[in-house]
């Protein structure tokens, strides 16, 4: 009889599930300041000098990405573009170029979203690295053909980095969301 109350306290495992996959698994959603003000300080961010080396991680199109996917009707395509947008001017690029890669990254982060948010978040990221990538190829094609010859494939390491910073990003960003929910689970 004891076995039978211990089964049914713990949730019922579904057959075929991997462990990655978390079905049950629901949020609520983020406080509206917290989300734009996390996007204006990865905005200030991408302003640092720092974003020179062509390598260096896009920060902003990450947060974008993560707000894309965890909260499609707060963060959108208008608001990747019109970000894209500033840094192209801050950039003194081709106006157009970062609000192409921006607006795709957002699409494909919003077209992806209601998958997403039943994996991990090193499966999302790899979920999201063919995103990056094609973004970015698009705008380095776009640059590219503008400005008439290749500049190489180091900004390949960008969306690499990319890709394994957002385990560690959606983790800080899920800290203020899910910090009352593990209390809760713990008194029980």
């Amino acid at each position: 009889m004891a076995r039978n109350d211990s089964s049914i306290q713990q949730p019922a495992r579904r057959l075929g599930t991997p462990r990655n996959v978390q079905p049950e698994r629901l949020t609520r959603p983020a406080n509206i300041y917290f989300v734009w003000s996390t996007v204006l300080v990865a905005w200030l961010l991408s302003l640092l000098p720092w974003r020179v080396w062509e390598g260096a991680p896009d920060i902003l199109v990450l947060v974008l990405a993560f707000w894309c996917v965890n909260e499609p009707r707060r963060m959108g395509l208008v608001a990747a573009f019109c970000f894209g947008v500033l840094m192209d001017v801050h950039d003194v690029t081709v106006l157009g170029a970062h609000a192409l890669s921006y607006t795709l990254v957002a699409y494909g982060a919003v077209a992806l979203h209601r998958r997403l948010r039943h994996f991990d978040l090193l499966s999302q990221a790899i979920h999201m690295l063919p995103v990056f990538f094609l973004a970015q190829l698009a705008q380095q094609l776009v640059l590219a053909w503008l400005a008439g010859r290749w500049s190489g494939w180091a900004w390949v390491l960008s969306v690499l980095l990319m890709t394994v910073i957002w385990p560690l990003l959606g983790w800080v960003l899920h800290l203020p969301q899910g910090g009352a929910d593990d209390v809760e689970s713990s008194s029980v």
